[in-house]
């Protein structure tokens, strides 16, 4: 054990009423660089009111498998490519941590009303959503009989009933990306609106 701490020690030094962390020395090296060019989320001009609403997250949040099987449903290249555009990575709260995330690689179906999409250009995606039923899908706050079974609809909205609740027009209209790039990819969080 002693070995072991011999060789991994580091000199952390601690002053006033400054957060402390221990880190080793290139740990400690790539957070002053971060922190010397970056921008903390408390001191950007955006307002983040709240997450994605999709009113039903068992037919939107989909797990890598069912986007592959969506996109592997697509009837040609440009299909693929469209629907690709609009199933994103999703990070949820509880996929965030203090220091970090950890993606639990799941996506969004991103039909956000405000980009006005039309599922019509979108079969694949379309024939899955449907899978759940319109009923329950539509945005109309109503409870249907299926089968002897109560299915209560999304909540009233104007939206179409395969478009996300949120409408993300009341998010200001600014991109912050958090410099912290994903495992082994170059991809980077991005907090924004369109």
């Amino acid at each position: 054990m002693s070995v072991f701490v011999e060789q991994q020690y580091s000199v952390c030094y601690f002053s006033g009423g400054e957060t402390w962390t221990i880190l080793s020395p290139i740990e400690q090296s790539i957070k002053r660089k971060i922190e010397s060019v970056g921008t903390p989320l408390k001191d950007c001009e955006i307002n983040i009111y709240r997450g994605v609403l999709t009113g039903f997250n068992d037919a939107f949040i989909i797990s890598t498998e069912k986007r592959d099987e969506i996109l592997a449903n697509c009837q040609t290249e440009d299909e693929k490519m469209r629907s690709a555009e609009i199933i994103r990575p999703i990070l949820r709260g509880r996929d965030i941590k203090r220091y970090g995330y950890k993606w639990a690689e799941k996506y969004l179906i991103a039909t956000f009303p405000s980009r006005h999409y039309g599922i019509e250009q979108y079969p694949a995606i379309k024939n899955y959503l449907l899978t759940f039923g319109i009923e329950r899908l539509e945005q109309t706050g109503k409870t249907h009989i299926i089968n002897d079974e109560k299915v209560k609809a999304r909540k009233k909205t104007n939206n179409k009933w395969f478009e996300t609740q949120d409408c993300i027009s009341y998010w200001d209209q600014k991109i912050v990306t958090i410099p912290i790039p994903l495992i082994n990819e170059n991809k980077f969080l991005s907090l924004c609106s369109y």
